[in-house]
């Protein structure tokens, strides 16, 4: 079952659930189309499905991965999703968003979608100007675990915080899209619903570039608020948004 923001574009099969009585092994090698640091992440082991399986062998059979994109952007949302694996059909390939072409990251977004529970959420520019940007991240995590067509007994997220208010037991996991499976799927997640929405604001702000650089301080962003002044999708504690905002 997946569970969307409003954003969300793709509306994937519901995976058939399957007992969690035992873990799959550790990932394969990657595929072709993959980038050489990929390759090279998954050749000194890259992220794998260790945790997953001890916690359930402790009867947490759920256990999700959570993850966040956009959080140093001057403008748009910071999202965030939550993915919970089936042990039985994990997606050869999984690494760290970066670590992928923006291609490769579109073909397994749609093996998370098709095989795993998953579900996005985001924080929006004003929450991120009002919480600060780990308060808004912490938020939209929050949100994306709350989605979950399942409740998970046990959530692994990316980073040092783990998002307040949940209704299960959490762990930190610094480096986490680099280290567990199911972080790396949310990462994946994450990083591919808000390009997308950042390319729909491209319609919606003409004259940004939100398609190109999804909001990041790229020196054609810098020049276009320049020309225009900010968006309602900017933020406006980030520097030199904040400096900007000082002289009005």
């Amino acid at each position: 079952m997946t569970a969307h923001s409003s954003d969300s574009p793709v509306l994937p099969k519901t995976p058939k659930r399957r007992p969690a009585a035992a873990a799959a092994g550790s990932p394969k090698a990657a595929p072709a189309g993959t980038t050489r640091r990929q390759r090279q992440s998954v050749g000194a082991k890259g992220p794998d499905f260790e945790r997953e399986r001890q916690l359930i062998s402790l009867g947490q059979s759920l256990v999700a991965g959570v993850d966040e994109a956009g959080r140093g952007p001057l403008a748009g949302p910071v999202t965030a999703a939550a993915v919970i694996l089936d042990p039985h059909d994990i997606p050869d390939g999984l690494d760290d968003s970066k670590a992928l072409t923006s291609e490769r990251r579109e073909e397994l977004f749609l093996r998370i979608l098709q095989t795993s529970i998953v579900a996005s959420a985001c924080a929006s520019a004003a929450e991120i100007d009002r919480y600060n940007i780990r308060g808004a991240t912490l938020i939209a995590m929050r949100r994306a675990v709350a989605a979950l067509g399942a409740a998970p007994d046990h959530i692994l997220v990316d980073g040092r915080d783990v998002p307040p208010g949940c209704r299960c037991q959490a762990s930190a996991v610094i480096s986490g899209d680099a280290a567990s499976l199911s972080i790396a799927a949310a990462s994946i997640v994450a990083k591919v619903v808000r390009d997308r929405m950042m390319r729909r604001a491209c319609l919606a702000f003409p004259g940004y570039g939100f398609s190109e650089h999804k909001g990041y301080g790229t020196a054609a962003h810098l020049a276009a608020i320049e020309a225009h002044g900010p968006s309602p999708l900017h933020r406006m504690t980030f520097s030199p948004l904040k400096h900007r905002l000082l002289l009005i």
